[in-house]
């Protein structure tokens, strides 16, 4: 049989190996950079990167510039065509609800939330991207929840940094022009809060003039 003194010293081991557990799964779960998505008032990003119903292969062109480094050779903005999601088509064109999600895991039913809502808000630009993931799975994704708007893949993940993603989803709000109305909701929330915050958006994209197109 075991002393005493040596059963005490295994459960001090065990308790300090769930200790440094502890300490390590919050590390992971803190974000070290304080990154809570864009600041209200802010401009969205430009980024082009390919729809995951195409065949267009590729990283995400972040850039602002031409030749503008790993950024992109040429600016994000210019590049369009029926196998691109370009963030500022997309809000030239209206307000815009951007989700941003993790492949096709839990946090990809904020697909179906919004998909829920197109139809109330007609004149509002909803789209998603995945960042990395299956592109497989992420096409199935799309037909088996009838998505209707655009769906993007962010092949090497640059949008996590761009956009200060904090969480899966992060859903980010922006007037036509591209100027982010208020925080973003971060993970997936009630169908209802989700709707009155489209509306919100909605009723501040028509006080700063913006009509819809007949």
């Amino acid at each position: 049989m075991s002393s005493p003194s040596r059963r005490y010293g295994r459960w001090v081991g065990v308790l300090a190996v769930v200790i440094l557990g502890l300490i390590t799964l919050n590390t992971v779960l803190t974000t070290p950079n304080g990154a809570a998505g864009l600041a209200p008032g802010t401009t969205l990003p430009p980024f082009a990167l390919p729809l995951v119903t195409g065949n267009l292969q590729g990283d995400a062109d972040i850039a602002t510039r031409a030749d503008d480094g790993e950024a992109g050779k040429h600016p994000a903005c210019t590049l369009r065509g029926p196998r691109i999601l370009n963030v500022c088509q997309l809000y030239e064109g209206g307000p815009l609800v951007l989700a941003l999600f993790v492949d096709s895991g839990s946090c990809a039913r904020i697909l179906t939330d919004m998909q829920t809502l197109v139809p109330s808000f007609p004149g509002v630009r909803f789209a998603a991207v995945s960042i990395k993931g299956d592109r497989a799975q992420l096409r199935a994704l799309v037909r088996s929840h009838g998505l209707s708007f655009p769906v993007g893949i962010d092949n090497d993940g640059a949008l996590a940094t761009l956009y200060k993603v904090a969480s899966c989803p992060q859903l980010t709000f922006a007037y036509p022009g591209g100027v982010v109305q208020g925080k973003p909701l971060l993970l997936r929330p009630p169908l209802a809060t989700l709707r009155a915050r489209i509306s919100e958006l909605l009723a501040g994209a028509r006080a700063r003039g913006w009509r819809p197109r007949s």
